[in-house]
C-alpha cells in the first residue's frame, strides 16, 4: 500500500455514520471549562521535574521544600516554582507549622491518577513516534 493510500484512509468519507451516537456522546461530554482544567492538570503532569515531585510526595507523604529538592535533585527555587503551579491547580496542598511549609498530594484522586499512570506504563511499551520520527511522512522507524 502506498503512503498516500494510508493518509487517505485516515479520514472519514462521510460527515456522520451514526448521528444518534454522535448526539449521545456530545451530550455526555463534560463542559468545555472542565476539559480545559483537565488538560491543564495533564500538562502539569507532563513535566518530568513536576512528576518527580509528585512521585516523591506519593512515596514520602508530606515533605518540605528542602526535602523535596533533595529527593528530586532540583534546586529549591525550581521546587518552589513547581509547587506553586501544582498548588494553583489543586494537585498538591500545603500545611504550615511555624516557618516551615509541608506539601502533600491534595487528595486521593491525585494519588489514584499517579498510581494508574504507573500501572499503565508498567505493562505497556510505548513506541514514541514523536521522538523517533516514525509516523512522519518519509521517516523510517
Amino acid at each position: 500500500m502506498a503512503a498516500h493510500d494510508v493518509e487517505a484512509s485516515d479520514g472519514c468519507g462521510v460527515n456522520l455514520v451514526d448521528p444518534e451516537k454522535v448526539g449521545l456522546v456530545r451530550s455526555a461530554l463534560p463542559p468545555e471549562t472542565d476539559i480545559v482544567e483537565l488538560s491543564d492538570v495533564f500538562s502539569l503532569l507532563g513535566d518530568p521535574g513536576r512528576l518527580r515531585l509528585l512521585m516523591s510526595l506519593l512515596e514520602g507523604g508530606e515533605l518540605c521544600v528542602c526535602d523535596l529538592a533533595a529527593t528530586t535533585a532540583m534546586s529549591e527555587s525550581s521546587v518552589s516554582h513547581a509547587l506553586r503551579l501544582l498548588r494553583a491547580h489543586r494537585v498538591v496542598s500545603v500545611s504550615r507549622r511555624g516557618r516551615m511549609a509541608y506539601y502533600r498530594l491534595d487528595d486521593g484522586h491525585v494519588r489514584m491518577l499517579l498510581d494508574l499512570g504507573l500501572t499503565h506504563t508498567g505493562h505497556t511499551i510505548a513506541v514514541h513516534p514523536e521522538r523517533t520520527g516514525a509516523g512522519r511522512k518519509g521517516a523510517t522507524p
